[in-house]
């Protein structure tokens, strides 16, 4: 997916939050501003929106010193994941359809993404669980139960702290011996690292491994060599996020990206209205 005239605001709005996040230093605000908006000037737009994320929070990270500056908030709402956990694994577990609901609930925790949002009332993430499981689902169901009985081997790309306790419940509630979690392979805004891997209790359920890149999605020409293997050997992909969708809608693989829609420019490029929640499926050419 290409990045649309739309996605510069985003980006200035999103440098800006992340700045103020990281520091009370006004200077510092004005500075990644103004780097931020001489990098935008210059961007290629046929490149997918997570390029320029990833270059944002790298101006961020050079002006403050902080490797990172979300490491708190990924704390917090890992913790918070991990309280509702038992709760929502009983839902799963007297649902009439554990995987549908597994998958809502997955889709559910993608409202954890401080890319998109300044802050996130953890109100509003409860709210929005209740709502996920009756909301319209956009997708075929169908068919990911189908992949996921003929795939032997399935990548699972995770998106976001927090919300990797929701793709926990939703790995559970699958055949775990064929299943590889990736996370990214350094600190980006509140995208999950292997220690959220390990404190969330992924790495006792399946294999995890990093994908080489600290974009917020996946830049297959900028992962590493093991993980790009990796993703071409697996017989699905299952990617959470809008980044990972950003970054692979046109990827030549077959691929199930699990997310919610939370901007105009994606509303449109998958025809489904913001705030949708997505099951949407990509073959190989």
């Amino acid at each position: 997916m290409k990045t649309y005239y739309e996605c510069i605001p985003c980006f200035l709005k999103q440098a800006l939050n992340a700045a103020r996040l990281a520091t009370n230093d006004t200077a510092i605000h004005e500075h990644v501003l103004r780097e931020v908006l001489k990098d935008t000037a210059a961007m290629n737009l046929n490149q997918p929106p997570p390029v320029m994320g990833q270059q944002i929070h790298r101006i961020i990270r050079e002006a403050t010193g902080s490797d990172d500056p979300y490491a708190m908030v990924k704390k917090q709402y890992n913790e918070f994941g991990l309280r509702l956990y038992p709760e929502l694994r009983q839902t799963i577990r007297e649902s009439e359809n554990p995987l549908e609901t597994a998958i809502r609930l997955s889709i559910a925790g993608n409202i954890i993404d401080f890319g998109v949002a300044a802050s996130i009332d953890q109100e509003e993430v409860s709210s929005v669980i209740k709502q996920s499981l009756t909301h319209p689902l956009e997708g075929n169901i169908s068919a990911f139960q189908s992949s996921l009985k003929a795939a032997k081997n399935i990548l699972f790309l995770g998106d976001n702290a927090g919300e990797i306790v929701f793709d926990r419940l939703l790995i559970e509630t699958l055949s775990r011996n064929n299943i590889t979690y990736v996370v990214r392979g350094g600190p980006v805004i509140n995208d999950v690292t292997r220690s959220d891997a390990e404190v969330t209790g992924i790495t006792d359920l399946v294999a995890v491994m990093d994908n080489g890149s600290n974009a917020p999605g996946t830049l297959l020409d900028q992962c590493s060599e093991p993980f790009k293997k990796a993703f071409y050997d697996a017989d699905l992909v299952v990617a959470k996020g809008q980044g990972n969708f950003e970054s692979l809608s046109a990827a030549d693989h077959h691929i199930f990206f699990i997310f919610k829609v939370k901007c105009s420019v994606v509303a449109s490029h998958t025809g489904c209205p913001e705030g949708s929640m997505m099951i949407h499926e990509r073959l190989a050419n």
